[in-house]
């Protein structure tokens, strides 16, 4: 389609929650051109909706395909892309419409349902991860049949580990199905809710995590690996609080990652844009968690600290169908990201007390909170940042002892009491609870300390290794 002769290149931007916030798209974008934000009637829009404003025209998608489409025609924008997962199929129909480069809506497919996906890849050989829809309790019996014990239960479509549970008997089931298919609304017609996986064990790599994602760059030019992102230890159940660059793992596993991951993109036809591929490092080699069609959440941030370069920007500069001239990115010190995680259960964060003292710490370059005090967290399994404190390290030793240091210098105080003044759940911990950031996320999970002598419960889980802080359940 012809598009009108304009000064600057009008860049839309699908906006709601995802990987990259409004403040990372203007940095990105201002030399580039007009950002126009298309945006859908979201609580997260609403809320962000002035701040978009200062950086662009903002335009609301009707969530009419036809009409949005028509709409988008109009616009002729010079490029359109999407950072959040949600919006990632309604991009491509998009994009579509305005005859612009882009996942098409098949691929789309693809990287947004887990079910079609992992059947791409066991048809193309890639991984054959065993996998069953699973859409109510009378699905249990065939799909447990079929994955067997232990599993992982969860959305088909979704991000941030949001209602993604581990299953390791039957008797778990109902209660687990149960809950998680109350809380989501109803798939498009023909698509399950939830896909039921194998669990994937991987190697015990404390206090390294045991998984880890390749950042790539599709484009005609081909797949570009541009990281391979190393990860702290998962807090229970698969919730994410941190990573780093560059990775720990040496050249031969890491070889075989980029293969793998070469493989998943080609097996779904990924052609355009960035990706963010998960693996579980197992005793049997690499095996793939998902293939993401866009970046991960915090990595431009990373990519700007480590290596100087905007991915955003990237990103941007390919859809305009510009070269950004990447390579494999290789800091040359280690770069870190750590999350505090709000507690699974509901309460209410009163304060934050050490964060000065973190901010002045050797190693640590920033701190910054997500939440305010005296704002209620919803509980829950999903990746709920409280804050992020990021930093540099010579080794991945020295970063590790960082961190250690300082989350025993964090503290948080939560309210565990609801307005009628009853705690939430039966045995778990009422009123208000300070504890050290090293325990958070871990602690709520195992209200009872282990005999003396024998490591706590959550000692797996934790980011990084030390004693049990003192109060600490």
């Amino acid at each position: 389609m012809r598009r009108p002769a304009r000064d600057r290149p009008l860049l839309a931007i699908v906006y709601d929650d995802g990987a990259v916030s409004p403040g990372e798209v203007g940095v990105a974008l201002a030399d580039l051109g007009d950002v126009v934000f298309l945006v859908p009637d979201t609580a997260h829009v609403a809320a962000m909706r002035p701040v978009l404003a200062r950086l662009g025209d903002v335009r609301d998608l009707s969530g009419d395909a036809r009409s949005d489409a028509e709409a988008v025609r109009e616009l002729a924008p010079d490029a359109l892309v999407t950072f959040s997962e949600r919006m990632i199929r309604t991009t491509a129909e998009l994009a579509r419409a305005a005859e612009l480069a882009y996942h098409t809506p098949d691929i789309a497919l693809l990287l947004t349902d887990k079910t079609r996906q992992r059947a791409a890849l066991r048809a193309a050989g890639v991984d054959d991860v065993r996998t069953a829809p699973l859409d109510s309790l009378a699905d249990w019996p065939a799909a447990l049949a079929h994955v067997g014990l232990p599993a992982v239960v969860k959305p088909v479509r979704g991000a941030g580990s949001c209602h993604t549970h581990p299953v390791h008997d039957e008797e778990e089931v109902p209660r687990v199905l149960t809950e998680i298919l109350a809380d989501l609304p109803p798939a498009p017609s023909g698509e399950p809710r939830l896909t039921m996986e194998e669990m994937l064990v991987g190697d015990d790599r404390l206090p390294l995590g045991d998984h880890t994602s390749v950042e790539s760059l599709c484009g005609p030019e081909g797949v570009t690996h541009l990281a391979v992102t190393g990860k702290l230890p998962l807090v229970a159940p698969f919730r994410v609080p941190g990573r780093y660059w560059p990775t720990q793992l040496p050249d031969g596993e890491r070889r075989a990652v980029l293969d793998l991951v070469t493989r998943a993109l080609q097996a779904l036809g990924v052609r355009h844009g960035l990706t963010h591929t998960e693996v579980k490092l197992t005793p049997e080699g690499p095996r793939l968690i998902e293939v993401n069609g866009r970046i991960g959440g915090h990595v431009n941030g990373l990519a700007r600290t480590a290596c100087g370069v905007d991915l955003v920007h990237a990103a941007v500069l390919q859809a305009l169908g510009r070269s950004p001239g990447l390579g494999p990115l290789r800091p040359d010190r280690i770069h870190f990201q750590h999350h505090g995680l709000a507690p699974v259960r509901p309460c209410r964060l009163v304060s934050v007390d050490g964060a000065a003292s973190v901010r002045g710490m050797t190693g640590i370059s920033g701190y910054r909170s997500f939440v305010r005090p005296d704002q209620p967290l919803p509980g829950g399994v999903m990746t709920r940042e409280l804050d992020v404190l990021w930093g540099v390290a010579d080794t991945h030793e020295e970063m590790v002892r960082i961190i250690r240091d300082a989350l025993d210098t964090l503290h948080y105080t939560f309210d565990f009491t609801d307005p009628q003044g009853e705690a939430h759940h039966t045995g778990a911990p009422t009123g208000l609870r300070t504890v050290a950031a090293s325990s958070c996320g871990a602690w709520q999970d195992s209200p009872a300390p282990e005999p003396a002598g024998e490591p706590t419960r959550w000692a797996a889980r934790r980011p990084v290794p030390g004693p049990t802080p003192e109060g600490a359940p």
